[in-house]
C-alpha cells in the first residue's frame, strides 16, 4: 500500500488510510482503520490496488488514491459497488454475539493516525486485506526462540519483596520485575475492567517470548483468566490519562498493536516502554465531558495498543463533568511510524458500563459497544493543535444516539449533533481549540 496522504483543511487535519491484516476472530465485525486523525469519519474507501483515501473537511469531501490521483465521488461509489474498492471500517454488523472458536488472532491498528513520525522510520505498512470479513490467522512466530529481556537481577527478585511492593497511585514509579503477574496493579494507577473476564486486565496477548526490536507474528489472546507468563498484559487508566506501557520496538509483524506490561518467565511484571517508569500518563487536558442528562452515559475508549476493544471506561453521571483523554501525538503510541490520537464510543443513555465498554453487548447487540451510535475523536497533533470531532459510527451501525452532543468553549467552528443531525452534514463535524483554549463536550436531552 502506498504512503500516507495528509491534507490540512479548515478546522480539520485529515490523514490517509493504511490497510491491514484481518482482525481478531472475536471481532467478526472487522475494526479496520478509521484513519483520519481526529477528524470526521465519513465513508473511507480503499481500492485494493492502489488504495483509496477519503479526505474530509466540514464542507467538502473528495476522494483520492494514496498516490495522489484524484477520483470523483461517482467513480468512488462505482468502485465500491463493483467490488474493486471496499469501505475501510467494518463488515455489516449482526445482532448475534460472536463466540470464538480459537484464541489465536492477529489484529491491526484501530485508531486515527495522522503522519509519519520521522522520515527515517523503517516501519512498513501492513498488507492490504482483500476481503471484508474477518479471518483467523494461524501464522507461526519467527521469534519464538528468542528469550525474555529479563535481567539476572530481575530474576533474583524475592517473593517477599514482591509481596511488599505497593504503589500509591498513577504517579508511583512501577518497580519493574518485582510484582507478581497475579497482582493487578491498581495501586499503580491501572483501572480494572472486571466485566471483560481477564482478572481486571483489558487484554492479554500471549507471545511466548519477547526480544526488543523483533516483530511478533504469533499472538494468542485468552478470553478468560489472568496475566500469564510470556504475555503482554494491557490495562485501562483513569479519565484524562492513557496507558504508558507498550513494547516500543516490537509490534505485530502484520500491523497488530501490542500493549501493556510484560509477564516474564519468572512470573513477574516488567515495564515495556523505556520512556516511562509509570503505568499511566496524563493527557494534555483541555477537553472535558459534561453530562446534562438525567441518566448515566458511557464513553468507551479503545484499548490501544492492545486488542483494540472499546473497553476503557468513562462513566459519566448526571450533573457531573469529566476529563476526556487528550492524547499528545509526540508521546503517545505510534503505529508503524505514524502518530495516533484517541477514539471513543458514545453509548445511549442508561446503558451500563458492562454492556457499553465491551465488543458485543448481550443486551444491546446492535446499538452498544462496537455498535455504539456515535464516535468522538480527540487528540493534539505534533504542531500543538487540538482537534475534536463527532461522527456517526458508520458503516458499523445504523443505531441513533438518544441524546444530543454539542462541543462548546474555545473552538474554531461549531460542531454538534442535534436531534439526529450533525452540523455540516451526515459525515459529522470537526473543530479545533483556539490557542490556550479549552472545550466542553456537552451531553444533553434532544431538543
Amino acid at each position: 500500500m502506498k504512503g500516507l496522504v495528509q491534507i490540512a483543511v479548515t478546522a480539520a487535519l485529515v490523514a490517509g488510510v493504511t490497510a491491514e491484516a484481518g482482525h481478531n476472530n472475536r471481532h467478526q465485525h472487522m475494526h479496520r482503520h478509521r484513519a483520519i486523525n481526529v477528524a470526521n469519519a465519513p465513508d473511507v474507501v480503499e481500492k485494493r490496488a492502489p488504495a483509496v483515501t477519503t479526505v474530509v473537511t466540514p464542507v467538502e469531501t473528495m476522494y483520492v488514491y494514496s498516490d495522489g490521483e484524484a477520483v470523483n465521488a461517482a467513480e468512488a461509489k462505482a468502485c465500491i459497488e463493483n467490488g474493486e474498492c471496499l469501505v475501510v471500517g467494518t463488515s455489516t454488523p449482526t445482532s448475534t454475539s460472536v463466540t470464538p472458536t480459537t484464541t489465536k488472532a492477529t489484529k491491526q491498528a484501530a485508531e486515527f493516525f495522522e503522519s509519519k513520525a520521522t522520515s527515517s522510520s523503517t516501519s512498513t505498512s501492513a498488507t492490504s486485506s482483500s476481503t471484508s470479513t474477518s479471518t483467523t490467522s494461524t501464522s507461526t512466530s519467527t521469534s519464538t526462540t528468542s528469550t525474555s529481556t529479563t535481567s539476572s537481577s530481575t530474576k533474583a527478585a524475592s517473593s517477599t519483596a514482591s509481596a511488599a511492593a505497593t504503589g500509591s497511585g498513577s504517579s508511583s514509579k512501577f518497580p519493574s520485575g518485582t510484582i507478581p503477574c497475579s497482582h493487578f496493579p491498581s495501586d499503580y494507577g491501572a483501572v480494572a475492567v472486571d466485566w471483560v473476564g481477564l482478572d481486571g486486565w483489558a487484554s492479554i496477548q500471549t507471545t511466548g517470548s519477547w526480544t526488543p526490536g523483533v516483530s511478533i507474528s504469533d499472538i494468542v489472546e485468552p478470553i478468560s483468566g489472568g496475566c500469564v507468563e510470556g504475555s503482554f498484559c494491557s490495562y485501562a487508566c483513569a479519565a484524562g490519562q492513557t496507558k504508558a506501557q507498550w513494547p516500543t520496538t516490537s509490534q505485530g509483524a502484520t500491523g497488530q498493536s501490542i500493549g501493556g506490561l510484560w509477564c516474564n518467565s519468572d512470573g513477574y511484571l516488567e515495564l515495556t516502554n523505556p520512556n516511562f517508569d509509570t503505568l499511566c500518563m496524563d493527557g494534555l487536558g483541555g477537553i472535558s465531558i459534561e453530562n446534562q442528562l438525567s441518566d448515566v452515559a458511557c464513553v468507551c475508549g479503545t484499548n490501544y495498543p492492545g486488542n483494540e476493544m472499546m473497553n476503557v471506561p468513562l462513566v459519566t453521571e448526571p450533573g457531573s463533568t469529566y476529563t476526556l483523554t487528550n492524547l499528545n501525538a509526540k508521546t503517545a503510541y505510534q503505529w508503524e511510524g505514524k502518530y495516533t490520537s484517541g477514539q471513543f464510543y458514545v453509548n445511549n443513555a442508561g446503558v451500563s458500563v458492562e454492556q457499553a465498554c465491551i465488543w458485543t453487548s448481550t443486551e444491546y447487540p446492535t446499538s452498544a459497544g462496537n455498535w455504539a451510535p456515535v464516535n468522538i475523536g480527540a487528540g493534539t497533533d505534533i504542531n500543538g493543535i487540538t482537534y475534536l470531532s463527532i461522527f456517526p459510527n458508520t458503516p458499523t451501525t445504523t443505531a441513533e444516539l438518544d441524546f444530543d452532543i454539542e462541543i462548546t468553549g474555545d473552538i474554531t467552528a461549531p460542531c454538534y449533533l442535534k436531534s439526529g443531525s450533525y452540523y455540516g452534514g451526515s459525515s459529522g463535524c470537526t473543530t479545533a481549540l483556539t490557542t490556550g483554549g479549552s472545550a466542553v463536550i456537552v451531553f444533553k436531552a434532544s431538543s
